[in-house]
Protein backbone atom coordinates (compact mmCIF):
# COMPACT_ATOMS: atom_id res chain seq x y z
CA UNK A 1 0.00 0.00 0.00
CA UNK A 2 2.78 2.80 0.70
CA UNK A 3 4.42 1.93 -2.78
CA UNK A 4 1.06 2.56 -4.29
CA UNK A 5 0.73 5.80 -2.22
CA UNK A 6 4.07 6.99 -3.52
CA UNK A 7 2.26 6.67 -7.22
CA UNK A 8 -0.65 8.46 -8.08
CA UNK A 9 -3.11 6.89 -10.05
CA UNK A 10 -3.04 9.21 -12.53
CA UNK A 11 0.74 8.80 -13.47
CA UNK A 12 -0.53 4.77 -14.07
CA UNK A 13 -3.43 6.30 -16.80
CA UNK A 14 -2.76 6.38 -20.86
CA UNK A 15 -2.76 10.62 -21.99
CA UNK A 16 -4.93 9.07 -24.83
CA UNK A 17 -7.73 6.37 -23.19
CA UNK A 18 -7.63 8.08 -19.87
CA UNK A 19 -7.77 4.26 -18.42
CA UNK A 20 -4.82 2.30 -16.84
CA UNK A 21 -2.09 1.39 -19.61
CA UNK A 22 -2.37 -1.67 -21.09
CA UNK A 23 0.84 -2.87 -22.83
CA UNK A 24 2.61 0.53 -22.09
CA UNK A 25 4.87 1.91 -24.72
CA UNK A 26 7.68 4.13 -24.47
CA UNK A 27 8.67 6.66 -26.79
CA UNK A 28 12.54 8.73 -26.81
CA UNK A 29 10.78 12.03 -25.67
CA UNK A 30 9.78 10.37 -22.40
CA UNK A 31 6.04 10.05 -23.14
CA UNK A 32 4.25 6.61 -22.63
CA UNK A 33 0.73 5.34 -23.81
CA UNK A 34 -0.69 2.13 -24.32
CA UNK A 35 0.38 0.11 -27.64
CA UNK A 36 -3.08 0.21 -29.43
CA UNK A 37 -4.07 4.14 -28.21
CA UNK A 38 -0.36 5.46 -30.09
CA UNK A 39 -1.19 3.05 -32.67
CA UNK A 40 -4.40 4.44 -33.35
CA UNK A 41 -3.36 7.99 -32.87
CA UNK A 42 -0.76 7.79 -35.33
CA UNK A 43 -3.31 6.29 -37.95
CA UNK A 44 -5.02 8.58 -37.65
CA UNK A 45 -2.87 11.31 -39.00
CA UNK A 46 -0.62 11.82 -41.98
CA UNK A 47 2.73 12.17 -39.20
CA UNK A 48 3.51 10.06 -36.46
CA UNK A 49 4.06 12.59 -33.49
CA UNK A 50 3.58 12.07 -29.59
CA UNK A 51 0.14 13.09 -28.63
CA UNK A 52 1.69 15.46 -26.08
CA UNK A 53 4.84 16.98 -27.11
CA UNK A 54 4.19 16.30 -30.68
CA UNK A 55 7.86 15.55 -31.41
CA UNK A 56 7.57 13.60 -34.50
CA UNK A 57 9.23 9.97 -35.09
CA UNK A 58 9.84 6.71 -37.33
CA UNK A 59 6.89 4.00 -37.31
CA UNK A 60 9.05 2.29 -35.16
CA UNK A 61 10.26 4.57 -32.83
CA UNK A 62 7.78 2.92 -29.61
CA UNK A 63 9.61 0.32 -27.46
CA UNK A 64 7.75 -1.60 -24.79
CA UNK A 65 8.36 -0.15 -21.22
CA UNK A 66 8.58 -3.19 -18.95
CA UNK A 67 9.03 -1.12 -15.93
CA UNK A 68 5.89 0.35 -16.46
CA UNK A 69 3.89 -2.37 -17.15
CA UNK A 70 5.20 -4.12 -14.13
CA UNK A 71 3.66 -1.29 -11.92
CA UNK A 72 0.04 -0.94 -13.54
CA UNK A 73 -0.26 -4.74 -12.65
CA UNK A 74 0.46 -4.74 -9.37
CA UNK A 75 -1.60 -2.06 -8.89
CA UNK A 76 -4.59 -3.24 -10.53
CA UNK A 77 -4.39 -6.40 -8.53
CA UNK A 78 -4.41 -3.53 -5.31
CA UNK A 79 -6.95 -1.59 -6.87
CA UNK A 80 -10.22 -3.28 -4.95
CA UNK A 81 -8.94 -2.79 -1.18
CA UNK A 82 -6.95 0.22 -1.61
CA UNK A 83 -10.38 2.71 -1.84
CA UNK A 84 -11.73 4.74 1.54
CA UNK A 85 -14.68 5.98 0.78
CA UNK A 86 -15.69 9.62 2.05
CA UNK A 87 -18.02 10.05 4.96
CA UNK A 88 -20.86 12.26 5.61
CA UNK A 89 -19.22 15.72 7.84
CA UNK A 90 -22.70 15.40 9.98
CA UNK A 91 -23.62 11.86 10.65
CA UNK A 92 -20.47 9.93 9.96
CA UNK A 93 -21.81 7.29 7.58
CA UNK A 94 -20.80 6.81 4.15
CA UNK A 95 -22.05 9.02 1.07
CA UNK A 96 -23.96 6.33 -0.62
CA UNK A 97 -26.54 8.56 -1.89
CA UNK A 98 -26.99 11.32 -3.98
CA UNK A 99 -29.82 14.34 -3.21
CA UNK A 100 -31.52 15.01 -6.42
CA UNK A 101 -32.88 18.42 -5.32
CA UNK A 102 -30.17 19.63 -3.86
CA UNK A 103 -27.55 18.09 -6.12
CA UNK A 104 -25.21 16.79 -2.94
CA UNK A 105 -23.97 13.59 -2.06
CA UNK A 106 -25.51 12.27 1.43
CA UNK A 107 -25.96 9.52 3.57
CA UNK A 108 -28.73 7.49 4.71
CA UNK A 109 -29.22 9.37 7.65
CA UNK A 110 -29.73 12.64 5.33
CA UNK A 111 -32.71 10.65 3.75
CA UNK A 112 -34.75 11.01 6.68
CA UNK A 113 -33.15 13.94 8.16
CA UNK A 114 -35.98 17.34 8.43
CA UNK A 115 -33.49 18.89 6.23
CA UNK A 116 -34.12 16.69 3.24
CA UNK A 117 -37.70 16.04 3.86
CA UNK A 118 -39.49 14.89 0.27
CA UNK A 119 -36.80 15.27 -1.39
CA UNK A 120 -35.57 12.20 -4.44
CA UNK A 121 -32.25 10.38 -3.49
CA UNK A 122 -30.63 7.87 -6.13
CA UNK A 123 -27.56 5.92 -5.56
CA UNK A 124 -24.51 7.96 -5.94
CA UNK A 125 -22.65 5.84 -8.54
CA UNK A 126 -25.79 6.34 -10.80
CA UNK A 127 -25.66 10.50 -10.56
CA UNK A 128 -21.63 10.10 -10.80
CA UNK A 129 -22.01 8.24 -14.38
CA UNK A 130 -24.62 10.68 -15.17
CA UNK A 131 -22.53 13.66 -14.60
CA UNK A 132 -19.80 11.71 -16.33
CA UNK A 133 -21.69 10.60 -19.48
CA UNK A 134 -22.45 14.64 -20.24
CA UNK A 135 -18.61 15.95 -19.38
CA UNK A 136 -17.50 12.91 -21.84
CA UNK A 137 -19.53 14.62 -24.09
CA UNK A 138 -18.38 18.15 -23.96
CA UNK A 139 -15.08 16.30 -23.75
CA UNK A 140 -15.69 14.83 -27.05
CA UNK A 141 -16.25 18.49 -28.52
CA UNK A 142 -12.69 19.81 -27.23
CA UNK A 143 -11.12 16.61 -29.06
CA UNK A 144 -13.11 17.34 -32.04
CA UNK A 145 -11.58 20.83 -32.02
CA UNK A 146 -7.77 19.98 -31.20
CA UNK A 147 -7.97 17.56 -34.12
CA UNK A 148 -9.33 20.84 -36.90
CA UNK A 149 -6.46 22.46 -34.85
CA UNK A 150 -4.39 19.87 -35.58
CA UNK A 151 -5.11 19.52 -39.35
CA UNK A 152 -5.16 23.50 -39.93
CA UNK A 153 -1.18 23.55 -37.87
CA UNK A 154 -0.25 21.27 -40.53
CA UNK A 155 -1.32 22.95 -43.19
CA UNK A 156 0.51 25.99 -41.89
CA UNK A 157 3.16 24.20 -42.20
CA UNK A 158 3.30 23.25 -45.48
CA UNK A 159 2.45 26.40 -46.31
CA UNK A 160 5.29 27.74 -44.52
CA UNK A 161 6.83 25.23 -46.64
CA UNK A 162 6.03 25.87 -49.71
CA UNK A 163 6.80 30.11 -49.05
CA UNK A 164 10.23 28.84 -49.10
CA UNK A 165 10.46 26.85 -52.33
CA UNK A 166 8.17 29.86 -54.27
CA UNK A 167 11.49 32.46 -53.04
CA UNK A 168 13.76 29.92 -53.67
CA UNK A 169 12.36 29.10 -57.05
CA UNK A 170 11.36 32.85 -57.92
CA UNK A 171 14.63 34.27 -56.87
CA UNK A 172 16.45 31.66 -59.45
CA UNK A 173 14.04 33.26 -62.43
CA UNK A 174 15.32 36.54 -61.46
CA UNK A 175 18.65 35.82 -61.41
CA UNK A 176 18.15 34.23 -64.92
CA UNK A 177 16.29 37.04 -66.51
CA UNK A 178 18.38 39.33 -65.42
CA UNK A 179 21.67 37.73 -66.41
CA UNK A 180 20.37 38.71 -70.34
CA UNK A 181 20.30 42.23 -69.51
CA UNK A 182 24.06 43.07 -68.74
CA UNK A 183 25.65 44.65 -66.28
CA UNK A 184 23.40 47.59 -66.16
CA UNK A 185 21.34 45.87 -64.78
CA UNK A 186 22.93 45.52 -61.53
CA UNK A 187 21.65 47.66 -59.40
CA UNK A 188 17.86 46.74 -60.76
CA UNK A 189 18.36 43.10 -59.71
CA UNK A 190 19.41 44.25 -55.99
CA UNK A 191 16.13 45.67 -55.60
CA UNK A 192 14.03 43.64 -57.26
CA UNK A 193 15.26 40.51 -55.22
CA UNK A 194 15.20 42.46 -52.06
CA UNK A 195 11.44 43.19 -52.84
CA UNK A 196 11.23 39.57 -52.97
CA UNK A 197 12.93 38.58 -49.80
CA UNK A 198 11.18 41.41 -47.89
CA UNK A 199 8.06 39.70 -49.19
CA UNK A 200 9.26 36.41 -47.78
CA UNK A 201 10.20 37.29 -44.71
CA UNK A 202 6.66 39.40 -44.07
CA UNK A 203 4.50 36.61 -45.29
CA UNK A 204 6.80 34.01 -43.41
CA UNK A 205 6.54 35.87 -40.20
CA UNK A 206 2.49 36.04 -40.73
CA UNK A 207 2.53 32.31 -41.16
CA UNK A 208 4.83 31.53 -37.99
CA UNK A 209 2.41 33.96 -35.86
CA UNK A 210 -0.33 32.01 -37.05
CA UNK A 211 1.21 28.72 -36.37
CA UNK A 212 2.06 30.31 -33.03
CA UNK A 213 -1.29 31.08 -32.61
CA UNK A 214 -2.83 27.77 -33.64
CA UNK A 215 0.44 26.16 -30.86
CA UNK A 216 -1.07 28.38 -28.44
CA UNK A 217 -5.04 27.13 -28.76
CA UNK A 218 -3.66 23.65 -29.60
CA UNK A 219 -1.94 24.02 -25.88
CA UNK A 220 -4.89 25.50 -23.93
CA UNK A 221 -6.47 22.91 -25.35
CA UNK A 222 -5.18 20.44 -24.56
CA UNK A 223 -4.23 21.21 -20.83
CA UNK A 224 -8.19 21.50 -20.65
CA UNK A 225 -8.18 18.31 -21.88
CA UNK A 226 -5.87 16.70 -19.52
CA UNK A 227 -7.52 18.48 -16.59
CA UNK A 228 -11.24 17.15 -17.84
CA UNK A 229 -9.36 14.15 -18.04
CA UNK A 230 -8.51 14.01 -14.41
CA UNK A 231 -11.63 14.57 -12.73
CA UNK A 232 -12.61 12.17 -14.81
CA UNK A 233 -10.78 9.81 -12.77
CA UNK A 234 -11.25 10.68 -9.54
CA UNK A 235 -13.45 9.86 -6.82
CA UNK A 236 -17.30 10.29 -7.54
CA UNK A 237 -17.90 12.38 -4.63
CA UNK A 238 -14.41 14.54 -5.46
CA UNK A 239 -15.80 14.79 -8.85
CA UNK A 240 -19.43 15.64 -8.28
CA UNK A 241 -18.07 18.66 -5.97
CA UNK A 242 -15.95 19.68 -8.51
CA UNK A 243 -18.30 19.09 -11.55
CA UNK A 244 -19.78 22.67 -12.72
CA UNK A 245 -16.66 24.20 -12.39
CA UNK A 246 -15.07 21.86 -14.91
CA UNK A 247 -17.63 22.17 -17.07
CA UNK A 248 -17.77 25.66 -17.11
CA UNK A 249 -14.38 26.00 -17.60
CA UNK A 250 -14.07 23.08 -20.16
CA UNK A 251 -17.46 25.08 -22.21
CA UNK A 252 -15.25 28.36 -22.32
CA UNK A 253 -12.32 27.23 -23.14
CA UNK A 254 -14.16 25.77 -26.67
CA UNK A 255 -12.86 28.43 -29.13
CA UNK A 256 -13.82 28.90 -32.76
CA UNK A 257 -12.76 27.05 -35.57
CA UNK A 258 -9.38 28.67 -36.96
CA UNK A 259 -9.67 30.50 -40.52
CA UNK A 260 -7.10 29.03 -43.45
CA UNK A 261 -4.82 32.54 -43.95
CA UNK A 262 -5.95 34.41 -47.89
CA UNK A 263 -2.61 35.81 -49.41
CA UNK A 264 -0.53 34.04 -47.31
CA UNK A 265 1.71 32.49 -50.39
CA UNK A 266 4.72 35.15 -52.28
CA UNK A 267 2.87 37.33 -55.20
CA UNK A 268 5.17 35.35 -57.74
CA UNK A 269 3.47 37.29 -60.28
CA UNK A 270 4.61 40.78 -59.24
CA UNK A 271 8.09 39.69 -59.47
CA UNK A 272 7.81 37.62 -62.60
CA UNK A 273 5.16 39.10 -64.17
CA UNK A 274 6.10 41.49 -66.98
CA UNK A 275 9.47 41.93 -65.86
CA UNK A 276 11.13 42.77 -69.06
CA UNK A 277 8.80 45.19 -69.84
CA UNK A 278 9.14 46.98 -66.51
CA UNK A 279 12.81 47.16 -66.83
CA UNK A 280 12.40 48.47 -70.20
CA UNK A 281 10.81 51.59 -69.77
CA UNK A 282 14.16 52.50 -67.69
CA UNK A 283 16.29 51.01 -70.50
CA UNK A 284 14.58 52.57 -73.70
CA UNK A 285 15.05 49.59 -75.75
CA UNK A 286 12.30 47.03 -77.38
CA UNK A 287 11.06 44.46 -74.60
CA UNK A 288 8.61 41.64 -74.61
CA UNK A 289 5.17 42.65 -72.98
CA UNK A 290 2.23 40.06 -72.41
CA UNK A 291 -0.90 41.72 -71.31
CA UNK A 292 -1.66 38.63 -69.29
CA UNK A 293 0.45 36.76 -66.75
CA UNK A 294 -1.08 33.74 -65.38
CA UNK A 295 -1.05 33.27 -61.54
CA UNK A 296 0.47 30.07 -59.87
CA UNK A 297 -1.61 30.76 -56.58
CA UNK A 298 -4.56 29.48 -58.63
CA UNK A 299 -3.20 27.24 -60.48
CA UNK A 300 -4.73 23.34 -60.58
CA UNK A 301 -2.00 21.49 -59.18
CA UNK A 302 -2.20 19.00 -62.48
CA UNK A 303 -1.41 22.62 -64.60
CA UNK A 304 2.47 23.07 -64.73
CA UNK A 305 2.73 26.74 -65.76
CA UNK A 306 6.03 28.11 -67.61
CA UNK A 307 9.16 29.83 -65.50
CA UNK A 308 7.94 33.34 -67.56
CA UNK A 309 4.12 32.78 -66.16
CA UNK A 310 2.38 33.07 -69.65
CA UNK A 311 2.06 29.22 -70.58
CA UNK A 312 0.83 25.80 -69.42
CA UNK A 313 0.65 22.39 -70.05
CA UNK A 314 -0.67 19.62 -68.31
CA UNK A 315 0.75 17.03 -65.97
CA UNK A 316 -0.22 13.67 -64.71
CA UNK A 317 1.71 14.19 -62.02
CA UNK A 318 0.26 15.90 -58.76
CA UNK A 319 2.65 18.20 -57.08
CA UNK A 320 2.70 19.35 -53.56
CA UNK A 321 1.34 22.61 -53.33
CA UNK A 322 -0.53 24.22 -50.49
CA UNK A 323 -4.47 24.21 -50.29
CA UNK A 324 -4.62 27.64 -50.38
CA UNK A 325 -8.32 29.52 -50.69
CA UNK A 326 -7.45 31.24 -54.23
CA UNK A 327 -6.21 27.84 -56.17
CA UNK A 328 -8.57 25.88 -58.26
CA UNK A 329 -9.19 22.18 -56.81
CA UNK A 330 -12.23 20.89 -59.12
CA UNK A 331 -11.77 23.06 -62.68
CA UNK A 332 -8.53 22.27 -64.23
CA UNK A 333 -8.06 26.16 -64.91
CA UNK A 334 -5.69 29.50 -63.98
CA UNK A 335 -6.42 32.77 -63.56
CA UNK A 336 -4.66 35.89 -64.81
CA UNK A 337 -2.58 37.73 -61.83
CA UNK A 338 -4.53 40.85 -62.59
CA UNK A 339 -7.91 41.49 -63.04
CA UNK A 340 -10.20 44.12 -64.26
CA UNK A 341 -12.70 46.91 -63.13
CA UNK A 342 -12.85 49.24 -65.53
CA UNK A 343 -11.23 50.38 -69.11
CA UNK A 344 -10.80 48.22 -71.91
CA UNK A 345 -8.52 45.49 -72.14
CA UNK A 346 -7.45 42.89 -75.05
CA UNK A 347 -5.19 39.47 -75.15
CA UNK A 348 -4.49 36.74 -77.64
CA UNK A 349 -4.43 32.92 -76.47
CA UNK A 350 -2.66 30.24 -78.73
CA UNK A 351 -4.42 27.47 -77.96
CA UNK A 352 -3.19 24.87 -81.15
CA UNK A 353 -4.77 22.27 -82.33
CA UNK A 354 -6.16 21.71 -78.44
CA UNK A 355 -9.32 19.64 -78.71
CA UNK A 356 -10.67 20.79 -75.12
CA UNK A 357 -10.51 24.22 -73.94
CA UNK A 358 -12.14 26.87 -72.68
CA UNK A 359 -10.93 31.01 -72.34
CA UNK A 360 -12.39 33.32 -71.25
CA UNK A 361 -12.67 35.73 -67.82
CA UNK A 362 -14.52 34.96 -64.02
CA UNK A 363 -15.61 37.34 -61.02
CA UNK A 364 -14.55 34.74 -58.47
CA UNK A 365 -11.58 32.25 -58.38
CA UNK A 366 -12.03 29.29 -55.94
CA UNK A 367 -11.99 26.18 -58.37
CA UNK A 368 -14.90 24.01 -56.28
CA UNK A 369 -17.72 27.10 -55.97
CA UNK A 370 -16.35 28.71 -59.69
CA UNK A 371 -19.73 27.30 -61.51
CA UNK A 372 -21.62 29.34 -58.86
CA UNK A 373 -19.75 32.45 -59.83
CA UNK A 374 -19.95 34.99 -62.71
CA UNK A 375 -17.93 33.65 -65.97
CA UNK A 376 -18.48 34.42 -69.19
CA UNK A 377 -16.23 31.81 -71.90
CA UNK A 378 -15.81 30.39 -75.00
CA UNK A 379 -15.54 26.72 -74.57
CA UNK A 380 -14.08 23.50 -77.48
CA UNK A 381 -15.27 20.23 -76.82
CA UNK A 382 -13.73 17.92 -79.13
CA UNK A 383 -15.25 19.99 -81.88
CA UNK A 384 -18.47 21.78 -80.27
CA UNK A 385 -17.74 25.50 -79.98
CA UNK A 386 -20.02 27.29 -77.45
CA UNK A 387 -19.99 30.80 -75.18
CA UNK A 388 -21.23 30.15 -72.15
CA UNK A 389 -22.20 31.99 -69.03
CA UNK A 390 -23.36 32.32 -65.84
CA UNK A 391 -26.31 33.30 -66.76
CA UNK A 392 -27.25 29.54 -68.20
CA UNK A 393 -26.59 31.12 -71.62
CA UNK A 394 -25.26 28.39 -74.15
CA UNK A 395 -25.19 29.50 -77.75
CA UNK A 396 -24.10 27.19 -79.90
CA UNK A 397 -21.10 28.30 -82.78
CA UNK A 398 -20.54 26.94 -86.04
CA UNK A 399 -18.71 23.32 -86.09
CA UNK A 400 -16.16 24.80 -88.81
CA UNK A 401 -14.54 27.07 -86.55
CA UNK A 402 -10.94 26.20 -86.09
CA UNK A 403 -9.49 28.58 -84.91
CA UNK A 404 -5.82 28.46 -83.15
CA UNK A 405 -5.51 31.21 -81.46
CA UNK A 406 -8.23 33.08 -79.52
CA UNK A 407 -8.38 36.87 -79.10
CA UNK A 408 -10.12 38.35 -76.42
CA UNK A 409 -11.63 41.93 -75.90
CA UNK A 410 -13.22 43.55 -72.98
CA UNK A 411 -14.63 46.75 -72.29
CA UNK A 412 -15.83 46.67 -69.03
CA UNK A 413 -17.69 50.18 -68.88
CA UNK A 414 -19.40 49.30 -71.64
CA UNK A 415 -20.41 45.81 -70.46
CA UNK A 416 -18.98 44.64 -73.65
CA UNK A 417 -16.66 41.18 -73.83
CA UNK A 418 -15.62 39.69 -77.24
CA UNK A 419 -14.23 36.48 -78.60
CA UNK A 420 -12.92 36.76 -82.42
CA UNK A 421 -10.00 34.75 -84.35
CA UNK A 422 -7.02 37.35 -85.41
CA UNK A 423 -5.73 34.76 -87.63
CA UNK A 424 -8.74 35.24 -90.10
CA UNK A 425 -10.00 38.29 -88.57
CA UNK A 426 -13.73 36.36 -87.46
CA UNK A 427 -15.72 37.11 -85.02
CA UNK A 428 -17.20 34.45 -82.84
CA UNK A 429 -19.22 35.75 -80.21
CA UNK A 430 -20.02 39.03 -77.81
CA UNK A 431 -21.57 39.10 -74.80
CA UNK A 432 -22.94 41.99 -72.80
CA UNK A 433 -23.27 42.23 -69.88
CA UNK A 434 -23.63 45.47 -67.29
CA UNK A 435 -20.13 44.10 -65.00
CA UNK A 436 -19.95 44.85 -61.29
CA UNK A 437 -17.20 43.30 -59.78
CA UNK A 438 -13.53 42.77 -61.04
CA UNK A 439 -12.80 40.36 -63.67
CA UNK A 440 -10.13 38.40 -63.81
CA UNK A 441 -8.73 36.32 -67.05
CA UNK A 442 -9.53 32.33 -66.77
CA UNK A 443 -8.11 29.18 -69.01
CA UNK A 444 -8.65 25.66 -69.12
CA UNK A 445 -6.97 23.93 -71.37
CA UNK A 446 -3.99 21.00 -71.50
CA UNK A 447 -1.60 23.17 -73.28
CA UNK A 448 -1.87 27.06 -74.20
CA UNK A 449 -0.07 30.26 -74.34
CA UNK A 450 -0.69 33.68 -74.01
CA UNK A 451 0.76 36.04 -76.86
CA UNK A 452 3.16 38.69 -76.46
CA UNK A 453 2.24 42.09 -77.72
CA UNK A 454 4.58 44.07 -79.82
CA UNK A 455 5.95 47.31 -78.26
CA UNK A 456 7.93 49.70 -79.57
CA UNK A 457 9.85 53.09 -77.97
CA UNK A 458 8.23 56.18 -80.40
CA UNK A 459 10.51 59.53 -79.76
CA UNK A 460 8.07 62.32 -80.23
CA UNK A 461 9.76 64.97 -82.36
CA UNK A 462 9.42 68.93 -81.89
CA UNK A 463 9.21 71.10 -84.70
Amino acid sequence: MAAKSSLPEEDLCCPVCCDIFKDPVILSCSHSYCHECLQEYWRQREVNECPVCRKRFSSGAAHCNLALRNLCEAFLQERPSAGSEVVCSLHGEKLKLFCLEDKQPACVVCQTSRKHANHKFCPVDEAAGDYKKELKSVLKVLQEKLKVFDAVKLTCDKTEQHIRSQAQHTEKQIMEEFKALHLFLRDERVVRIAALKEEEERKSRLMKRKIEEMSREISSLSDTIRDVEVELRGEDVVFIRSYQAIKERALECTPTDPERVSGALIDVAKHLGNLQFRVWEKMQEIVQFTPVILDPNTVHPHLILSNNLISLRHSTETPQLPDNPERFDKYRSVLGSDGFNSGTHSWDVEVGDSILWSVGVVTEWKGATASTRGHWRLDNNKGVFKARSSSDQSVPLSNRLRPQRIRVQLDWERGKLSFSDPVTNTHLHTFTHTFTKRLFPCFCSKHLRILPEKVSVVVEQHS
